[in-house]
């Protein structure tokens, strides 16, 4: 039998829990004197861009309180991403959960000064759940979700899908401003000016990508004529990223992609996270969860809970690969740089999903 598909575990960090805990504890006791951090702990799931703690807060009232933080990532653990803005995501899930019925956890405290544990972060209130996991991926045997009946899978994907209906509808563009990014035109043109210049960084110094590059002139072959209205994008869109208490959406997590940007840009990226876990199960010889989150479904759900039908989705999920492809470059030039991987002749293959972003610019994937 194959064995499962594994994404690489890496290097995520330099820092020493056992100090970061004596640390949260110290700071900790400034913001609400008498209270102690105790059970601090790393999840195993710990993400490779910003860093999670797990901890109890002990203080005579209330008694006990589950928390979590977020903590940037550490610049010597070579990052994802070349900003960890926390104010900026801090302030994403407060907008959410003002103007939103999106279950969002309940922000406590913004530190800003690096000082503290080495970096910004902010802490929220631990939610109880589930997460569907991305390693061993949820697409393989063995796990809740994979366990679960097709019935409870699909009230999962109605709900979620429903998140994201909400969200774009909920919020207003408004009051999302400062989400909006950098540069000249429509929102849809910023969007991608950015992911050039994330790119741009990945490889300076190091081999590009031709692959990449040829994605990226793709997408103005398949450009949409009518890109429709920014609204507030999770960034992020994917089941990974939900805490699920049975099979309903509990806590909606990782906001540090949000921004201003149409619709299709959360669906892409929704659609194609599922597809680069259930491609790659099939790569290894499982058959993984071929009748779950199938784009036609998720475009049929998002168009009756909005009266908004996606458009140009060809576009978006080639986008959503295309964006991916950059991250999992990083990824793989990190594990160079921990000296755990060297660089290939042809760099392309460092990205897990190579095949299935050369087939979308081909126009033969879906």
């Amino acid at each position: 039998m194959a064995t499962a598909p594994r994404q690489p575990r890496l290097r995520t960090t330099t820092r020493e829990p056992e100090e970061l805990a004596r640390r949260l504890t110290a700071w900790l006791g400034g913001h609400l004197p008498g209270a102690k951090a105790v059970e601090v702990s790393v999840p195993e799931s710990n993400g490779m861009s910003s860093e999670t703690l797990l901890f109890d807060i002990e203080h005579p009232q209330p008694p006990l309180r589950a928390c979590a933080l977020r903590l940037a990532a550490d610049p010597a653990a070579y990052t994802i991403f070349p900003v960890y803005d926390m104010p900026r995501q801090h302030r994403t899930m407060r907008l959410v959960a003002e103007h939103t019925d999106v279950p969002v956890p309940r922000v406590l405290w913004l530190e800003e000064d690096p000082g503290p544990l080495g970096a910004p972060f902010f802490v929220m209130e631990r939610v109880a759940g589930r997460v569907p996991p991305d390693v061993m991926p949820y697409t393989y045997e063995g796990n809740w979700l994979y366990e679960a009946s097709d019935v409870e899978r699909a009230h999962l994907e109605d709900a979620t899908v429903g998140v994201l209906a909400r969200l774009h509808d909920q919020v207003p563009a408004a009051e999302a401003g400062f989400l909006a990014l950098e540069g000249e035109g429509s929102a849809l043109r910023r969007h991608v000016a950015s992911q050039r210049a994330y790119y741009a960084w990945v490889v300076d110094g190091l081999p590009r990508s031709p692959l990449i590059e040829s994605a990226f002139a793709k997408l103005e072959d398949l450009w949409p004529r009518d890109e429709g209205a920014a609204v507030l994008n999770w960034g992020d869109a994917r089941i990974g990223n939900v805490i699920y208490d049975g099979f309903e959406p509990a806590a909606v997590l990782d906001w540090e992609m949000a921004c201003l940007a149409p619709r299709e840009v959360d669906i892409g990226w929704t659609v194609y996270l599922h597809r680069f876990f259930q491609d790659l199960t099939v790569s290894f010889g499982q058959s993984g969860l071929p009748d779950f989150l199938r784009r036609e479904r998720i475009e049929e759900r998002y168009a009756e809970l909005t009266g908004h039908r996606p458009r140009d989705m060809e576009f978006y999920t080639l986008y959503a690969a295309l964006r991916h492809a950059v991250v999992m470059l990083r990824v793989a030039y990190r594990q160079v740089h921990f000296g755990e991987a060297t660089v290939p002749d042809d760099p392309d293959t460092l990205i897990l999903h190579h095949a299935s972003l050369a087939a979308m610019v081909q126009g033969s994937y879906w």
